[in-house]
């Protein structure tokens, strides 16, 4: 695989990415959504055992191309998986032409100052070695802002960029995440503590060195234009956080350089009891609407 032509992919940024990367605690949701009720499996291993025929059903369909999603965000288990034979990143970027990324957060501590850090990821090199031998191009890594705490937002960015500079010394692009919650009252004021700790870290990121950012789409259109602008920026995404498809589309639209990487609202509609061609199309129609917003002003 090519970094430089994955670089160039992403950087170009002509679609959006696809997150895939439902874990543990969040598959049988997912699996619900999807028309596939928790009786239908009896252990851990049959349940994700579904989840990837899910998966590997959205990567496989027609729909699912290069041409609209640039990148797709993987699971540690979808990442150790096959796809007719292929190992699953390499299926992603030969025959999608999509760029694949891990999820290597291990979930979140209690909330304190109104933020939840990640909890410790034991084994990273390990795993960040495994990403490379894999195929990956980079990691993601979430953890979730509840309040406009300056002290909580700089412990959470300060950990998000220690990670990331982890990731890179593997020669892997971090995706820094802190969400901030749609449905705080002072999200706005959050947002703002938010951009300027960001801004502080990537000032002093060494040269040559970039990250990518995956933020709640903002309260106040644009406000991340100085992220999307930054040199040591490769590029900005926004998560859904919980909006349906189209109001997370039109609120997308209005951030210009903001790309989608979205999972529930990509994934809205998707049955198992669907035929192949109905599947196709209600995917196609989300993958196609999510691009439009994309690429949007």
């Amino acid at each position: 695989m090519s970094n430089a032509q994955q670089t160039a992919k992403m950087r170009e940024g002509n679609g959006f990415i696809a997150a895939l990367d439902q874990s543990g605690g969040s598959t049988p949701k997912a699996l619900g959504l999807y028309g596939i009720t928790e009786d239908a499996y009896s252990s851990e291993a049959e349940m994700f055992d579904l989840i990837h025929q899910m998966r590997a059903r959205i990567i496989k369909s027609p729909a699912f191309s290069g041409d609209k999603v640039v990148g797709a965000i993987l699971f540690e288990q979808t990442m150790d998986r096959d796809i007719d034979g292929t190992p699953t990143a390499t299926y992603l970027w030969e025959t999608c032409n999509v760029v694949p990324f891990l999820k290597i957060d291990k979930g979140l501590e209690a909330e304190a100052n109104g933020v939840q850090l990640m909890k410790p990821i034991p084994g990273l090199d390990d795993l960040l070695a495994r990403a490379v031998k894999a195929g990956m191009f980079g990691t993601k890594e979430r953890s979730v802002i509840s309040a406009a705490n300056a002290q909580g937002i700089k412990a959470i960015i300060d950990q998000q960029f220690d990670l990331g500079a982890q990731v890179i010394s593997h020669g892997l692009m971090p995706i820094i995440e802190p969400e901030v919650t749609i449905s705080i009252r002072d999200k706005a004021e959050a947002e703002d503590m938010l951009l300027a700790e960001i801004l502080r870290h990537l000032d002093a990121l060494p040269e040559g060195q970039q990250v990518m950012l995956k933020l709640s789409l903002p309260s106040k259109a644009n406000l991340y234009k100085p992220l999307v602008d930054h040199p040591k920026v490769l590029k900005v995404v926004a998560l859904s956080g919980g909006y349906p498809r189209d109001e997370a589309n039109a609120k997308l639209a209005q951030n210009t350089g903001m790309i989608a990487s979205f999972s529930r609202a990509l994934t809205e509609g998707l049955s198992a009891q669907q035929s192949d061609a109905e599947f196709d199309a209600m995917l196609g129609g989300a993958i196609s609407s999510i691009h439009a917003a994309s690429i949007a002003g």
